[in-house]
């Protein structure tokens, strides 16, 4: 028979009592420059977001990032830039990150603070769409589509750029739908 501690007994009912979040909307970021990003300000958008690093083989999906960001901004699309070190290939430093982004690639999507992707420690929207997308991310640039509704739509790994037409596709499929 296992033993559970006093304090685990404990915590059982509030552990219990903490729903799930059943929609992207319920979770707010730190933002890269103080403050915070509240997704339910994107309610009824469709949302792109990406954990990026700087020093990552994979960082010139940032302009990339910039350019899908420009040219469906318009039509719904919202892309959230989420630096991590989760792999070792970040700076721990926000303004270094926000120079970088800047000075390299005109950065002008919204970018949250510094932030864990991966594992106990992740921030609760990747703990959330990982359990709906089937994994957390394995690499840098890992992509999570939230559609209008706020639900997950798909995940895709690092491989699949940007402007690939995998991703587009999803993309376009996504702002036809209704809010």
């Amino acid at each position: 028979m296992v033993k559970l501690s006093r304090r685990a007994l404990l915590a059982l009912p509030l552990m219990a009592a903490a729903p799930t979040p059943a929609t992207a909307w319920e979770f707010r970021f730190a933002a890269l420059e103080g403050g915070e990003h509240d997704l339910a300000a994107w309610r009824g958008r469709v949302l792109l977001v990406v954990n990026t690093a700087s020093f990552c083989g994979f960082t010139g999906q940032y302009a990339a990032l910039q350019r899908l960001f420009e040219a469906q901004e318009a039509a719904g699309l919202v892309v959230l830039g989420v630096p991590s070190n989760d792999f070792n290939q970040e700076s721990q430093d926000g303004r270094k990150i926000r120079e970088f982004c800047d000075a390299q690639f005109g950065i002008t999507f919204p970018m949250a603070a510094l932030s864990r992707v991966r594992g106990p420690e992740a921030h609760p929207f990747y703990r959330w769409a990982a359990s709906r997308a089937g994994g957390e991310p394995r690499w840098n640039f890992h992509k999570y589509l939230i559609g209008r509704d706020g639900k997950v739509i798909d995940q895709y790994n690092s491989m699949i750029g940007p402007e690939s037409k995998t991703l587009v596709s999803a993309i376009d499929k996504a702002l036809k739908a209704k809010p």
